[in-house]
């Protein structure tokens, strides 16, 4: 199972970014997926989160309102659409998967619940 993260880069506060996650090896349409992020020196930290059906997500309160977790299972792919960006959001992105099938409905939040990580994507925020 890979997966392949992109759509990081460098932007201004305030602006737009949409990062993609292409999943090959797996099909995801039976298992929830998460975003979290590593700011430089800190530890991994839990953004976002969907069911495997993408109708129940979750959010970190620090991007509550600001950022959005898709996915399109037909395209084995989930997104993460960060909007209002602020310096705090510099961090590499990664995507995640956990082992086994998600029950309906449900999704997880800690990095621990993940087995499968992508390789990351840098969003660096100018203030």
């Amino acid at each position: 199972v890979q997966l392949q993260a992109s759509g990081g880069g460098l932007v201004q506060a305030g602006d737009s970014l949409k990062l993609s996650c292409e999943v090959s090896g797996r099909i995801i349409s039976r298992y929830g997926m998460g975003w979290f992020r590593q700011g430089s020196g800190k530890e991994r930290e839990f953004v976002a989160a969907t069911s495997y059906s993408g109708l129940t997500t979750s959010y970190a309160d620090s991007v509550k309102g600001r950022f959005a977790i898709s996915r399109d299972n037909a395209k084995n792919t989930i997104y993460l659409q960060m909007n209002n960006l602020k310096a705090e959001d510099t961090a590499v992105y990664f995507c995640a998967a956990p082992q086994a099938y998600t029950v309906s409905g449900s999704y997880y939040i800690r990095p621990s619940d993940y087995h499968y990580w992508g390789q990351g994507t840098q969003v660096t925020v100018s203030s």
